[in-house]
């Protein structure tokens, strides 16, 4: 075979994905979905690796956001984790504030980044925390900038899989004195579960050159910052 695995191991494969959602078995091969279900979420070793290169291009532009001294909010997701990786190799001084623990480990590698994590119940399969007491002190903070990751982006709402995701999103968004949500190209379209807040309850959305020029026309008349991040060479 081309992929140099045996019928059995590819069998095998392909009923993995089928039963995580990821494919639907066809007559002899196998498609993605036309439409997710509404609470399908990748693992996160997946989902890390799904549009890397625009994740990077998107990451790169929203450090450039910062500038020294300000207290910033990372919330947990593949699209901001890859910001917080760009920005921990930067010499800014800043507070960082984060719900994944994934996400402060890259900014502790920073020493100019004092970096606070929010406290909560680790979500299964992730390294995401949510629930009390990670509620309660976003409650009563105050940021400069917070970067926000979405599951989808509905027409003009932000949506994801998980309410107590969402609501914790809900609370960095309102902590912010600037919110910015980090969503590559693909996130456009679809619809998740819940709603975290419509597009207009943040500042800016950075996504990347693969965007459809109907969406981007769409959005810009509509007088949302929709801001492309230029693709990284090599």
């Amino acid at each position: 075979m081309v992929l140099g695995a045996s019928p059995s191991t590819v069998r095998r494969d392909l009923d993995y994905l089928t039963e995580r959602g990821y494919i639907e078995r066809t007559h002899g091969g196998a498609v993605i979905p036309s439409a997710p279900m509404t609470r399908f979420e990748p693992e996160a070793s997946i989902a890390a690796e799904t549009s890397r290169p625009q994740k990077a291009a998107i990451a790169t532009l929203a450090a450039k956001r910062l500038s020294h001294g300000q207290c910033v909010l990372f919330d947990a997701s593949s699209t901001v984790r890859e910001a917080a990786r760009v920005i921990s190799s930067l010499d800014l001084q800043l507070t960082a504030v984060t719900n994944d623990i994934a996400c402060a480990l890259l900014l502790s590698n920073s020493s100019t980044i004092h970096t606070i994590v929010t406290g909560g119940a680790v979500r299964p399969g992730s390294t995401t925390l949510v629930g009390q007491p990670g509620q309660d002190f976003l409650s009563g903070i105050h940021v400069d900038v917070a970067f926000i990751g979405v599951h989808t982006v509905s027409g003009h709402k932000f949506t994801e899989t998980s309410l107590e995701v969402a609501n914790t999103k809900k609370l960095m968004i309102s902590a912010a004195r600037k919110a910015i949500v980090l969503a590559d190209s693909s996130k456009f379209g679809d619809h998740s579960f819940c709603e975290i807040c419509s597009i207009d309850a943040v500042d800016e959305i950075i996504t990347d050159e693969q965007i459809s020029a109907k969406i981007r026309s769409e959005y810009e008349s509509s007088g949302v910052k929709l801001t492309i991040a230029p693709a990284i060479e090599g």
